[in-house]
Order: C-alpha cells, then sequence, then structure tokens
C-alpha cells in the first residue's frame, strides 16, 4: 500500500458464540479436515484459532473459530457466513455422543483418557471431503496434498472477508471442477482416473450434497453409485460429513498392521483381522481406530514407508 495512504479497518464478520458443556480442542477436532500444512482452505495460526473457507450450499463462506475459556466464538464472512455459524456446534461436535464409547483395550482407554477434547466433526458438506478423498487414491499423500493446494488455488476464489491474511482460498464450485481442461490435470499431477472419477462425482454433486440428509450407511451407498468411489472413499468421506462414529476405513495400506499391532501385536493384519479386532467397538469402530492412531502405538518400520493415508483404495 502506497505511504500516506490509510489502512482500511479489517471488516466485522457476523459473529456466534457458544459454550459447549465440554474442553473444545480446535486442532484435534478440526484437524481432520485439513488436507496437508499447505491447505488453501484451512489455516491454524498462531493464537490458537482456526479458519475454514467453504462453499456452502448458498455460496462461499469463512470461518474463524476461536475459543476463551469455556466459550467458543464465530466469526464469519460471504454469502455462506451465516450457513456456517449456525452449524458451528455441529462443526466441533455437538452432534457426537462420545458417552456411547466404551474403551475395550488399554492402548485406547490411555489414548481416550489423554484425549478429552476429542469429538467427531460434522460438516454437512460432502463434495468438500469427496474431491480430496479422490485425490489421495492411490498416491502418496505429498501428491494428493499438492494437487489439491495447486487446484484450488488456480481455480478456486479468494476466501471473502480477512480469510487470515488473504491465503485462503474457497474450492472450485461443481461447474468450475467440471471445466478444468485435461493439461491442468496433468501438471497437478492427477491421472485420468482420479480426474475423470471427480468429472463423474462433480455432475451429479447436487445429488451428492443431499446424502448429508441420510445415515452414513445411506450416504455411503449413494456415494459409492459414482464409477471410482469405493468404500475407502466413502467411509473418508462420511467420517467429516456426518461424523459418522462407526464408519471405519478399509481398504489402507497402513490401518489395519496398526490396529492389529495395538491390540493384538499382529503387524501383518489385514482389514479382515483388523475389522474382527475392531468388533468390540462396534458402531464406534472409527472413534476407536482415531484413537489408535493418536495413541501413537504402531508397528515399528521394517522399511521405509509412507505417512498412514498415503496410499488411498477405492
Amino acid at each position: 500500500m502506497p505511504s500516506g495512504v490509510p489502512r482500511q479497518a479489517p471488516v466485522a464478520g457476523r459473529v456466534r458464540t457458544w459454550v459447549p458443556g465440554w474442553p473444545v480442542d480446535l486442532g484435534l477436532v478440526l484437524g481432520a479436515l485439513r488436507r496437508g500444512p499447505g491447505d488453501p482452505t484451512f489455516r491454524a495460526m498462531p493464537d490458537g484459532s482456526v479458519w475454514r473457507a467453504s462453499l456452502t450450499p448458498v455460496g462461499p463462506g469463512t470461518l474463524r473459530v476461536s475459543v476463551h475459556g469455556g466459550e467458543v466464538r464465530g466469526e464469519a464472512w460471504g454469502p455462506g457466513g451465516e450457513w456456517l455459524l449456525s452449524r458451528l456446534p455441529e462443526l466441533l461436535g455437538a452432534a457426537d455422543d462420545p458417552a456411547a464409547f466404551v474403551p475395550r483395550h488399554r492402548v485406547v482407554a490411555q489414548a481416550w483418557h489423554r484425549r478429552p477434547g476429542l469429538r467427531l466433526t460434522r460438516t454437512g458438506l460432502v463434495l468438500e471431503s469427496l474431491i480430496p478423498s479422490i485425490l489421495e487414491q492411490k498416491v502418496t499423500t505429498d501428491e494428493a496434498y499438492r494437487a489439491w493446494r495447486l487446484l484450488v488455488r488456480k481455480f478456486g476464489e479468494p476466501a471473502p472477508g480477512p480469510a487470515a491474511g488473504g491465503r485462503l482460498f474457497v474450492m472450485p464450485a461443481p461447474r468450475t471442477w467440471a471445466l478444468i481442461p485435461s493439461w491442468e490435470w496433468h501438471r497437478a499431477g492427477v491421472d485420468n482416473k482420479r480426474a475423470s472419477t471427480i468429472l463423474r462425482a462433480v455432475r451429479v454433486a447436487w445429488r451428492l450434497e443431499e446424502a448429508v440428509a441420510m445415515s452414513a450407511v445411506e450416504a455411503r451407498a449413494r456415494l459409492e453409485v459414482v464409477v471410482g468411489v469405493g468404500p475407502w472413499t466413502s467411509a473418508e468421506v462420511v467420517q467429516r460429513s456426518h461424523g459418522a462414529a462407526d464408519a471405519v476405513t478399509v481398504g489402507d495400506l497402513h490401518l489395519p498392521g496398526i490396529v492389529g499391532w495395538a491390540l493384538a501385536g499382529d503387524r501383518s493384519a489385514d482389514d479382515a483381522v483388523m475389522l474382527s479386532l475392531l468388533e468390540p467397538y462396534a458402531g464406534q469402530r472409527h472413534r476407536a481406530a482415531r484413537l489408535i492412531l493418536l495413541s501413537g502405538r504402531g508397528p515399528g518400520r521394517r522399511a521405509p514407508r509412507m505417512p498412514r493415508g498415503d496410499i488411498g483404495r477405492l
């Protein structure tokens, strides 16, 4: 800004305050929505606040969430701001029921005790989790995060409001995704199979977004109608869109071995073994798996490996 030109005051957003009945850990609850440290739709700030940019059913919106004492403060901007504020409690886990969870193993009980702020988020949005989950199919996490970052920054729009210093972007609308040229997918490192799956999904975006009003099981069935979307991807989506406590991820390269090692000392466990070990947590299997991951009790490395979640299945 040229010298002598007064700085404009930051644009004030709409504000909502809310007092939950439990300790809120923003990083723990909202961290599941972050697609890597460079995610252009998500930013965790040094002051402890979290900023998110979303494409809501009524337009783009920016949400800043902070916690002071026992009070949550949400501030929002853009056409989608009111929509985001109306769902702030659900975003922070108000629709979750952790009281239904009973630890059955010591490692799970210890993680549960150490993470009292763990609640499962419910965004009420399908596409914003579906597209990055498709990008994560069968590639490394770094590759998927890079693709998401490049595509959102190039084809999305700057988030409304101050948006964490102008560094947040709202993901592209379905029509914009559908019009991305083939060479741009290639430049982002996205192969034709994943790009084609995204294109098929955005063509029926409104039908997929309707799934937020369904149960997690029904929503997964609808998602899997899209060719290229299978159990791995649908589970990753409803864990975020619905806060689905039982949507355990199958088809993951690392998760079965981590669960198998933590619960039975079996580093070679496959999906069948993992599901058997998680059976005591029926109805809460995703929460149990999440706690196992948070415990850090994975098998030692026998060879160089990629971080958990790097290899996505359909």
